[in-house]
């Protein structure tokens, strides 16, 4: 029985041969393309497990495929690249990856990243399919009734606030951009501003600490979004 599928977009084939080979061992389904001209399309319609997608690529860059598969899936992203400027992996992060590997790297280490993310990805599915609510630290959110508790006090939320704080909660110590959540808490399209999202945090904050003083469960990751922690 396949552990899932896996594709691989990068365009040095002997390094996409190692890691077919390493994920094939380890009983994943591998598909692998060599430029990102087609890398979205492609990827959206084979509805992989897990992408692990090259920075560099001919056609079309990795940040810029990555931007575009965040605006349509929430599909794990592992990021590779040649380049171990901290600046980059910050790029990386802000518009979407899940985990970034600097080459060269221990193929090992790819697959066992791999397993981790998968194994989170679906422990955090399978709690939220079997449970109406989710809960991290002090904070309770009731999915069924869309109510907050934070220490044991009802926390009144507006619609956006309650989905930003579902969104961090569900994937904690993930960091979303503000692009990501502006894309997840607007899906009529409307067009907002990062300054919109900021205002939301910020009386989300307020609330959550007139509940709880004692802790602080946002925070801000400088140049790139939020995360829960």
């Amino acid at each position: 029985m396949s552990s899932g599928l896996i594709y691989i977009v990068e365009d040095e084939v002997k390094i996409a041969q190692i890691l077919v080979d390493y994920l094939v061992k380890d009983n994943y389904d591998v598909k692998v393309l060599y430029r990102g001209d087609e890398a979205v399309e492609r990827i959206m319609e084979s509805k992989p497990d897990l992408v692990i997608l090259d920075v560099m690529l001919p056609g079309k860059s990795g940040i810029n495929i990555c931007k575009e598969l965040r605006e349509h899936s929430n599909v794990p992203i592992m990021m590779l690249t040649a380049r171990i400027d901290e600046m980059d992996r910050l790029v990386g992060l802000k518009v979407g990856a899940d985990d970034y590997v600097c080459k060269p790297f221990l193929p090992r280490e790819v697959v066992a990243r791999v397993n981790a993310i998968l194994r989170r990805v679906n422990r955090i599915d399978d709690e939220e399919e079997k449970s109406t609510e989710l809960v991290y630290r002090s904070i309770t959110l009731d999915l069924e009734c869309f109510k907050c508790h934070a220490n044991g006090q009802y926390v009144e939320l507006t619609p956006v606030e309650y989905r930003l704080l579902q969104i961090m909660v569900s994937r904690p110590k993930r960091v979303f951009s503000r692009e990501s959540l502006m894309q997840k808490c607007y899906k009529d399209d409307r067009i907002v501003s990062d300054r919109t999202i900021d205002s939301h945090v910020k009386n989300l904050r307020k609330k959550l600490a007139a509940a709880d003083p004692s802790e602080e469960i946002i925070h801000s990751i400088y140049g790139v979004g939020y995360k829960v922690e």
